[in-house]
């Protein structure tokens, strides 16, 4: 009977897991399709932008400076970013696996949630560079008179203390791991 909620959370994660990596998949798909139409409808979106701000403009070589690379450099950061999560998720739903089998100090999983650290730091790695060209992009639109766009810089410790506690959880899992062996060769 006490296995009953175990199983029913298992089955929980495994089903958050595929729904998260579907919508992961879908928001790849978008981001794809804005790349394209970044690269492709640069001219209509300058003419739009000429149209909207074109009183309030001071510089006609700031309209002219779109900054296509630096927005297709951000979505590229977001596919990455995207990368890293659905992997993350995937490794996640594989030591929910090895929980369900009654195996969860198995080296694959210490690997998994060293890889999972990785993954996460690679993550906040795209945040932090995404922002730093959110900034340009900025100063760009306020350069064009476009002084909605902002962009606010937050750091925040919670993201900075997953990535060392999965980096614990891997050592606690591969130590655990040869506990089991060591227990499993003296037997």
């Amino acid at each position: 009977m006490d296995d009953k909620p175990n199983d029913l959370l298992l089955l929980a994660g495994r089903v958050l897991t595929y729904l998260i990596q579907a919508i992961l998949v879908v928001g790849s798909l978008a981001l794809t399709i804005a790349i394209g139409a970044v690269i492709f409808a640069q001219d209509t979106v300058m003419a739009e932008i000429a149209t909207k701000h074109a009183e309030k403009v001071n510089d006609a070589a700031s309209l002219a400076s779109f900054p296509t690379f630096t927005i297709v450099a951000m979505l590229i950061l977001g596919l990455c970013m995207i990368a890293a999560a659905f992997m993350f998720f995937g490794k996640l739903r594989n030591i929910i696996n090895s929980v369900g089998e009654g195996d969860p100090f198995a080296p694959e999983n210490a690997e998994r949630l060293s890889s999972m650290a990785w993954l996460t730091l690679a993550f906040y790695g795209a945040v932090a560079a995404m922002t730093l060209l959110a900034v340009s992009i900025e100063k760009w639109a306020q350069s064009v008179g476009d002084g909605d766009f902002s962009v606010s810089v937050d750091f925040d410790l919670s993201s900075l203390l997953m990535i060392v506690v999965l980096f614990i959880l891997a050592r606690v899992f591969r130590h655990g791991a040869n506990m089991r062996a060591d227990l499993e060769g003296t037997v």
